[in-house]
């Protein structure tokens, strides 16, 4: 049986590198934790692309579901599961985030 959130999701994890779903927007969100990750991405200098699952119940719950995982948010690199807020910001604090990312072939913006 398909299901049209998962494809949805697979597709988004494939296509941006840096995927983050999360509560509002990256220029306005929603939720603390969600805040909390847009900031790490955004130190980090590396270009991510953002869903906001407040305007999708289907995502919402979908996203729990297609991870595993209970909470939001949730960051994808490279259509991998990464974490929620306290996994990402225990690895930017251990300097495993960026080492994640690199090894991934994920360099930061360059400062233009």
């Amino acid at each position: 049986m398909s299901n049209p959130v998962f494809e949805r999701i697979q597709a988004e994890i494939t296509e941006n590198p840096v995927m983050l779903y999360m509560k509002g927007t990256a220029a306005f969100p929603q939720c603390g934790f969600s805040a909390r990750v847009v900031q790490i991405l955004t130190h980090v200098g590396v270009p991510f692309k953002t869903a906001n699952v407040l305007e999708d119940a289907e995502l919402r719950e979908g996203i729990k579901q297609f991870s595993n995982w209970p909470t939001i948010p949730q960051l994808y690199i490279k259509g991998e599961f990464i974490g929620g807020c306290d996994i990402v910001t225990e690895m930017f604090q251990s300097g495993e985030l960026a080492t994640t990312l690199a090894d991934k072939g994920i360099a930061p913006a360059t400062q233009g």
